[in-house]
């Protein structure tokens, strides 16, 4: 194909930016191959011909550019050395450019091509003499100006129109840092940065290494010269701005182009009128682009009234003044426009001029842009009276006809700029037809040359001009006096009635004149029909409001204030709480009922059908369409009524009745798209009311999954409605739920609020800092809270560890005042408790005019920070001071911000006394605050008066630099605490919600975020503790064993006991230190967000201490009772030691009379001489025992010593008391002489309650009698000595029990009654128990014991038997078997309880609330009322039954015991059989004292420390020297293997595992009892047990509550057993009178003055307490016979409760779902 085939036609020229853009970026290139039939020429080369030269080889295209090309060949083939050079002709398609070059090399660069043409490229090989090879040739398509730029521009991927706004919204690493522009890809990119924080500097942008260049190319002259010659290679780095602003423009979607508009409007730039399509004359009009911007403006005639006008610019009919030029022009006519539009005082670059940065540099595509520019006066001193819109065309208007044209019809003049006029341009001028304006030519003449003074007289006869219309600058009109001239000019012209046309109009006319208008494509038209449809029968707002959206009105408002009703209780009077909270919930379900029943209205149906449309894109229009519709009807009635409140808000007092009126007008009319979403949300709350599967709930299950997506597309959603003060929970969960699942659960979230006075501009702050769409204008405040989400790019992700920033933005706080006039104090309150609570950095806005007003407000600021920490959240807190106007302020102001923090301090404190918390705190204790780095200066908005005035590039700066701080302390955040994905959000929000509602937050607070939190750190700290206890167990079990086996004389067993305690010490500081560490860790991990619990560190630091105190009592305690009862055994191991060794003397005297022997002795006759001699021995024996003590005084003086404090009337008692032996034998019984007097009057004549507290006491005396006669049975059945840390521990026990029940007010004789009767009893016990040790220890007896024995070793000895099988056996039954089943004895009960904590079920025992839920559940399950009385009445006797049935019920199955003590006999014997091993090393070393003895001691030796052995009984003296320890170990071995066996066969049968747990040193039911039992406080009101962890918590607290008829509290009137629930009465105007109030009436809202160590609740819910309602309503007869109370009045609702529902409501409340 030749290359003039290939050349496109003149029509393709019009859709080639669309061919530019496509699929196939490459040129298009055809090379043709050499012709080697070209004919000779003779005549130019007679010796060399054309054949004999080489042609050049095939063409490349190197690279391409809009205006040149760069092209290589192939050497020619053969020329080596043969001078020659290449010949290179190219022309474009349609002829007009035609030329030639001669090319050195084989590559060469062709310039000066013109864009987006088609160029064809010939290159010949040409000798010396003018000789020419054949031709080769190819030709390709030059780029377009707009393709070569795009491309330099890196935006040639976005064209057309796919740059989206929230791809500039989302935040990435960019966003926050200023490195230098390097390339030019990057300026695009900074360009929209910096529109969209409205710095004023945006237009500047450039690259920074043309900047580098230039500077160091002009060090010398020869750098000057070269940058002049080397000008184009420079120009490359540069771009005009206008360029960058059409590009990004072309390569922006519709709603970007809003914004970009919108952000150059606030910067005073002037706008895209008419937008060039840069490949052909066509433009379009820009209408959509600039709907959103709205000035307020005030014209002339409004100037005394000090009116307004707040239109849509687009809709401000005004007139407009077109500046355009004709050809060349010396006079910057944009540079006269911003004069002309500036005041003297502050100019200002509205348009684009060669003197701005980069101005200078040629433009490529803006030619045929038309700008447009507004003159909006302030009712002042004013240029123009009126508004006035200013058009300017860029490039010659000769070639922009249709631009031309436009404003001829739209403008009301076009004042035409030139130097000279040609008579072509003169008669096309005249020519033009259709011209409305009027026209004024402008001309510079410097020189006034007669030409150009003819042509301009010429032009103006034909045009008919006056002599006004033509205006003249010369050298003797300086700039000043030609723009005061201008304005004269322009003056005249608006004051002669011009006409005036909205943007809007212009519409009609473009279509006219065939320019496409940017609001013509399908999607905007069908969305505006969609969003006019339902805005256009707006004529009444309120009435359409009561029409159309109804189900937000009274409804929705009645439904919240019930709601909160529900929480607080105000109103319920004498009705019973039970049934006023019955009531409100039916209430609340027929405003529900009420609210179904209302059809989706038209506007409705018509909103949901419209944001349901499958094209995005249109749904995007229709919202952007409502808002500007609602804005206009905002605008009409909102704008006057906030100018007018605001007025009035400076005379407050004289004003406050009609303050209170237009607020309330004010909220009437406002009507925003916040009001249709309110809407959905409510159709949707109304159907969640309905059962799941009910037709009327599924039609609207699809309604969450719209709110998700418009959220994700960048719309805000409503939090907190500002109108009703209430958030539709179940709307904005679902939604959010609805996100969760649309992002593939990637949804982790870092939240920022903001709070401030209203109108202090803080959502203007936050759409200067992210660009978001929060609404600002003065039609309508934000109400409420809204949120809406901001994606954070990849490449920020990682540091933010998130993948959305939640911004919270919300309604302006009032100040004390108008908060008192609206009641809404209260909701200002609530509102920054919620977003504080939420968020993760609190920005308090500040507005330097209301500084003082601000500091009312921080006190609510404050509170809501004090409530975070104390539920276990800290955010951190930026303040921003706007409206500062100095560079200096932040050094200015360092005595303000140490003030500040002063009255925050104080403010600190003041909250902590109204939330009743410990007042010594400072603001920084409860929350991040650093004065110097979290304090803001911002200046003020404006540089200069509004409207004209652009946004203060000090503003913008300021804002940018506290947004890179913000991201910084995000980051810092995100180290402290993971981010949360949208769940926990949601968590956080439902139950700081709930909280809010209550009028005592702290107290009411419930999150299962941190009940989860606080119940695993329960779970690990009852790790650590039985780690501690488990230790320390094993390690005093060892010391017991080693005290067993000393043989320390009795003088060096107190040396031995000091060195054990010293030892002691050492393990439980170890221990704690370990524990302390582990709970360090634990913190410091931040894992199941352990920062929730932060508050709760200090108890359980505490309680590792009280745990270490408590061991370390009880190890003194059994290591000085087992270093006394060896005392007293070593007296009798002296006695027995002695008479055995002379016994052993005398066998071996009779052994040697008996071998002297001649006869040998039958066995009968060695019986009589052993007989004879033992006899004989025995008689002469001193068989004095131990001395018998008297138990009884010991206990009783013990008794005497410790009530020794007490006054002479209970020694008196104590004196009567003569024998102790003689109490404790029966009952005791408790009377009015026990209890305090004053105060037993009280309870008997004002509450009638003795009997019940006498009941209380009595079973008080029970429960520790009990107690002691378990503790005294224990001791006695350990067959050892009694010990006068025995009667200690007695009475310490029941010190701690009257501690309990100090509230009963008992008396010092009920104290000296209880511990007569209980050391009565424990003495006889005592002393029984020393009789039978002494008995026990009888010399003679033991000696006796004994008798067979050494009879048994005399015979053998006699006979010299091989002893080693015999000693083997014996050392094995009568030593090791003893020793080996006491050491499984005394491990299996810590065994035991260790699978109890680790096995199955342990979750159980892993925290007392997980303890309470199995109790609850296995009541339920059995349903028996003897099981539930005996829970509530003697619950501590409950659990330990409990306890102790599930150990049995557990080790009674799969041999389960039998598995613990095989377990344990296996560790035993290995140790046994190393310590064989070990002293048969310890043999072959000592060969020489190898005997059986030696080897046993040293056996014994090395077990000391494991198990306790005794060897009296083998007789070891009597053992042969010549036995052979070989044997004797080989027989061990055997008979170790045969003990295993049978120990094993043993614990394999069945066993009474209740009698063996019972006989069990160790006792695990009473450990375990202790851990799950926890204080074992009540709560005063239902009885329910404490659930808090830690042995030294402070508060005591329960997952639910119960009636409190069950705690047997009746009402006092009618003695009917109380319905009512004490965590609903706490939040209620009700009273209560107790003992503890001394009989008076005491508001349940305070019970904490009366009850300070209880935290009550309120109820998650009204079903939360379901579980104690069905108990009582099952079995209210047989409760109130046992507590001798009538039957409750059980609610009707509660008769309806299951069983289970019952264990529905337990299960969700301990987080067991």
């Amino acid at each position: 194909m030749s290359s003039e085939e290939s050349m496109p036609g003149e029509g393709a020229q019009e859709a080639e930016l669309q061919a530019i853009m496509g699929p196939s970026d490459t040129p298009s290139v055809v090379s043709t191959p050499p012709d080697s039939t070209v004919p000779e020429d003779p005549a130019r080369s007679p010796l060399i011909t054309p054949a004999s030269v080489s042609p050049p080889g095939e063409i490349k295209i190197e690279s391409m550019e809009s205006d040149s090309v760069s092209l290589s060949w192939g050497s020619p083939d053969n020329m080596d050395g043969i001078p020659h050079s290449f010949h290179i002709t190219y022309s474009s398609s349609d002829k007009s450019h035609q030329d030639s070059i001669t090319a050195p090399s084989n590559s060469t660069v062709i310039s000066e091509l013109r864009p987006g043409r088609e160029y064809s490229f010939t290159v010949t090989t040409v000798l010396e003499n003018r000789t020419q090879s054949t031709s080769v040739s190819t030709s390709v398509c030059t780029k377009t100006s707009l393709q070569d730029l795009l491309c330099k521009l890196g935006l040639e991927n976005y064209f057309p129109g796919k740059i989206t706004l929230s791809t500039v919204l989302e935040i990435g690493t960019e966003s926050i840092t200023d490195e230098p522009i390097q390339t030019l890809k990057k300026i695009p990119w900074c360009f929209l940065k910096s529109l969209m924080m409205v710095n004023v500097t945006a237009r500047s942008t450039k690259c920074s290494a043309a900047e580098t260049d230039t500077d160091s190319s002009l060090q010398d002259l020869d750098s000057d010269l070269y940058l002049i010659d080397s000008n184009d290679a420079q120009e490359t780095n540069i771009i005009n701005p206008l360029d960058l602003l059409l590009a990004l423009f072309l390569c922006s979607d519709s709603f970007l182009q809003q914004e970009i508009m919108l952000k150059m409007s606030m910067c005073q730039f002037a706008v895209p009128l008419l937008l060039p399509d840069c490949s052909t004359s066509q433009c379009t009009l820009m209408l959509w682009a600039m709907r959103d911007i709205v000035k307020k403006f005030r014209p002339r005639s409004l100037a005394d009234s000090k009116g307004f006008v707040e239109d849509s610019i687009v809709s401000t009919a005004m007139p407009m003044i077109s500046f355009v030029r004709l050809g060349d022009c010396s006079l910057s006519k944009s540079q006269i426009l911003n004069q002309v539009l500036s005041n003297p005082q502050q100019y200002h670059d509205f348009f684009i001029h060669r003197d701005v940065e980069c101005g200078d540099v040629p433009r490529r595509i803006a030619n045929g842009l038309v700008e447009i520019g507004w003159y909006l006066p302030c009712g002042k001193k004013n240029f123009f009276p009126e508004p006035v819109a200013v058009a300017n065309l860029r490039g010659d208007l000769l070639s922009f006809q249709k631009q031309f044209s436009i404003l001829c019809q739209t403008s009301s003049a076009v004042f035409i700029f030139f130097d000279s006029i040609a008579e072509s341009e003169c008669n096309l001028l005249s020519s033009a037809g259709n011209i409305k304006a009027q026209l004024f030519l402008v001309g510079n003449f410097p020189n006034k040359a007669e030409k150009n003074l003819n042509s301009l007289k010429h032009l103006a006869s034909k045009l008919k001009l006056s002599r006004n219309q033509v205006l003249l600058k010369n050298k003797q009109t300086n700039d000043a006096g030609f723009v005061s001239k201008l304005r004269s000019t322009m003056n005249d012209i608006m004051e002669s009635n011009p006409q005036k046309n909205t943007i809007e109009d212009m519409s009609a006319v473009a279509h006219e004149l065939g320019i496409p208008v940017d609001e013509d494509c399908i999607e905007c038209q069908n969305a505006k029909r969609s969003a006019e449809e339902i805005t256009s029968r707006i004529n009444d707002v309120v009435r359409y409001k009561e029409n159309q959206l109804p189900l937000q009105g009274k409804l929705w408002k009645e439904l919240a204030k019930i709601e909160k009703e529900e929480c607080r209780l105000r109103k319920a009077g004498d009705q019973p709480i039970e049934e006023y909270k019955t009531h409100l919930q039916r209430d609340k379900q027929k405003l529900r009922q009420q609210q179904s029943s209302k059809n989706i209205s038209e506007a409705m149906g018509c909103f949901i059908t419209a944001i349901s449309s499958e094209s995005k894109e249109e749904r995007s229009y229709f919202l952007k369409w409502m808002r500007i519709y609602l804005d206009v009807t905002a605008r009409k009635k909102l704008s006057g009524l906030r100018e007018e409140y605001k007025e009035k808000c400076f005379k407050f007092s004289e004003n406050k009745e009609i303050i209170a009126a237009l607020d309330r007008q004010i909220s009437n009319s406002s009507l925003g798209i916040e009001h249709f979403m309110r809407e959905m949300g409510q159709i949707y709350e109304a159907a969640c009311s309905f059962p799941k599967n009910a037709e009327s709930r599924q039609q609207f299950q699809h309604l969450p999954s719209l709110g998700a997506d418009l959220l994700l597309g960048g719309f805000p959603l409503e939090l907190v409605d500002g109108d009703a003060s209430n958030i539709p929970v179940s709307w904005v969960t679902d939604v959010l739920k609805k996100l969760h699942e649309k992002v593939q659960h990637k949804s982790r979230l870092l939240v920022v609020t903001v709070l401030g006075v209203q109108s202090t501009g803080k959502s203007t702050l936050l759409n200067t800092m992210f660009g978001v769409q929060f609404a600002v204008s003065s039609g309508r405040c934000t109400r409420g809270a809204f949120m809406l989400l901001i994606r954070v790019k990849e490449d920020l992700k990682e540091e933010l560890n998130c993948d959305f920033i939640l911004v919270i933005d919300t309604e302006g706080l009032k100040s004390p005042e108008l908060a008192q006039l609206e009641d809404s104090y209260e909701h200002d309150n609530e509102l920054a408790t919620l977003v504080v609570g939420l968020s993760d950095v609190t920005i308090i806005n500040i507005a330097m005019e209301n500084s003082t007003e601000m500091k009312d407000i921080l006190q609510i600021v404050v509170h809501a920070f004090l409530r975070m920490k104390e539920v276990g959240k800290k955010p951190n807190c930026q303040f921003v001071h706007q409206n500062v106007g100095d560079v200096s302020a932040h050094d200015n102001n360092a005595r303000d911000r140490k003030k500040l923090l002063e009255q925050l301090n104080e403010m600190t404190q003041a909250a902590a006394r109204m939330e009743k918390k410990d007042i010594n705190r400072k603001f920084t204790d409860i929350m991040e605050y650093d004065p110097e780095n979290n304090n803001w200066y911002i200046p003020g908005l404006w540089h200069g008066n509004p409207p004209m005035a652009p946004v203060n590039t000090g503003y913008s700066e300021t804002v940018y630099d506290f947004k890179k701080s913000l991201i910084e302390v995000l980051k810092n955040t995100n180290k402290e605490k993971p981010p949360a994905p949208v769940t926990e959000f949601l968590e956080w929000m439902r139950s700081l919600w709930k909280a809010v509602k209550y009028e005592n937050f702290i107290f009411s607070f419930r999150n299962s975020l941190v009940a989860e939190a606080y119940n695993n750190l329960c779970v690990e700290y009852g790790k650590w503790e039985w780690d501690f206890q488990k230790h320390m167990y094993n390690w005093l079990a060892t010391a017991e064993t080693r005290i067993s086996n000393t043989n320390e004389q009795s003088s060096n067993l107190d040396e031995f006991l000091r060195d054990l305690q010293t030892e002691a010490f050492q393990e439980l500081t170890s221990q704690e230190t370990s524990s302390q560490e582990k709970l360090t860790k634990y913190y410091e991990s931040k894992e199941g967000h352990v920062n929730l619990v932060e508050s709760y560190r200090a108890t359980f630091e505490r309680s590792i201490k009280t745990l270490r105190i408590e061991i370390e009592i009880s190890m003194t305690n059994k290591l000085t009772a087992a270093i006394a009862f060896q005392k007293g055994m070593k007296k009798v191991h002296d006695v027995n030691g002695k008479h055995k060794a002379i016994l052993e003397e005398k066998v071996l005297e009779l052994l040697g009379v008996c071998r002297e022997k001649r006869e040998d002795l039958s066995e009968g006759k060695l019986k009589k001489e052993f007989e004879k001699m033992w006899e004989e021995t025995v008689k002469k024996l001193d068989f004095k025992g131990l001395v018998k003590r008297d138990v009884v005084f010991n206990v009783y003086n013990q008794l005497r010593k410790q009530l020794d404090r007490h006054g002479g009337g209970v020694k008196m008692v104590l004196n009567q008391a003569s024998d102790l032996t003689k109490y404790g034998k029966k009952q005791l019984n408790v009377t009015d002489k026990h209890f305090d007097r004053v105060w037993y009057k009280n309870v008997t004549d004002r509450l009638g309650l003795s009997k019940l507290h006498t009941e209380e006491a009595e079973a008080m005396v029970q429960s520790i009698t009990k107690q002691c006669t378990e503790f005294v049975s224990h001791k006695k059945n350990s067959k050892t000595d009694y010990h006068e840390t025995y009667t200690r521990e007695l009475l310490e026990m029941t010190d701690v029990k009257l501690k309990e029940i100090e509230k009963l007010k008992t008396n010092a004789q009920f104290e000296v009654d209880l511990k007569l009767h209980i050391c009565g009893f424990a003495a006889r016990e005592f002393q029984q128990m020393h009789e039978d040790f002494i008995e026990d220890n009888d010399p003679q007896k033991h000696l006796e014991k004994y008798k067979p024995r050494y009879c048994s070793d005399f015979i053998d000895l006699y006979h010299e038997k091989d002893q080693s099988l015999k000693k083997a056996k014996e050392f094995t039954e009568r030593c090791l078997k003893p020793a080996v089943r006491e050491y499984v004895d005394k491990a299996l009960g810590i065994d035991i309880v260790d699978e109890m904590q680790t096995g199955g079920n342990s979750v159980k025992y892993s925290t007392r609330s997980s303890f309470q839920h199995s109790i609850l559940k296995q009541l339920l399950k059995d349903n028996t009322f003897e099981n539930y009385v005996s829970y509530m009445r003697h619950y501590a006797d409950f659990v330990k039954k409990w306890i102790f049935d599930c150990i049995i019920e557990k080790f009674s199955k799969d041999n389960a015991l039998s598995d613990l003590e095989k377990k344990r006999l296996q560790t035993i014997t290995q140790k046994i059989q190393e310590a064989i091993k070990k002293a048969e090393k310890e043999e072959t070393l000592t060969p020489n004292t190898k005997t059986i003895p030696r080897f046993i001691e040293n056996v014994c030796c090395v077990l000391h420390s494991d198990i306790v052995i005794s060897t009296d009984d083998l007789g070891l003296k009597l053992i042969q020297d010549k036995a052979c320890v070989e044997e004797f170990v080989v027989h061990l071995q055997h008979y170790l293997e045969q003990m295993n066996t049978s120990l094993r066969d043993e614990f394999s049968q069945s066993c009474d595992v209740k009698k063996k747990l019972i006989k069990l040193p160790f006792k695990p039911q009473d450990e375990l009892f202790k851990r799950a039992f926890g204080c074992g406080k009540l709560c005063p009101f239902c009885k329910v047990p404490c659930e808090a962890g830690g042995r030294d918590h402070k508060q005591h607290h329960a997952s639910v509550h119960r009636p409190q008829g069950l705690g047997r509290y009746r009402w006092s009137d009618s003695e009917k057993l109380c319905v009512s629930l004490c965590s609903t009465d706490v939040q209620s105007n009700m009273r209560f009178q107790s003992p503890e109030t001394k009989g008076e009436w005491h508001p349940y809202k305070d019970y904490r003055k009366i009850y300070p160590d209880w935290h009550i609740a309120p109820d998650d819910s009204i079903e939360a307490s379901d579980y104690w309602k069905y108990v009582l309503t099952t079995f209210n007869d047989q409760f109130a016979k046992a507590y001798n109370a009538k039957l409750a009045d059980i609610p009707a609702q509660w008769r309806s409760i299951t069983k289970e529902q019952a264990e529905k409501s337990i299960n969700k409340l301990f987080n067991m779902e």
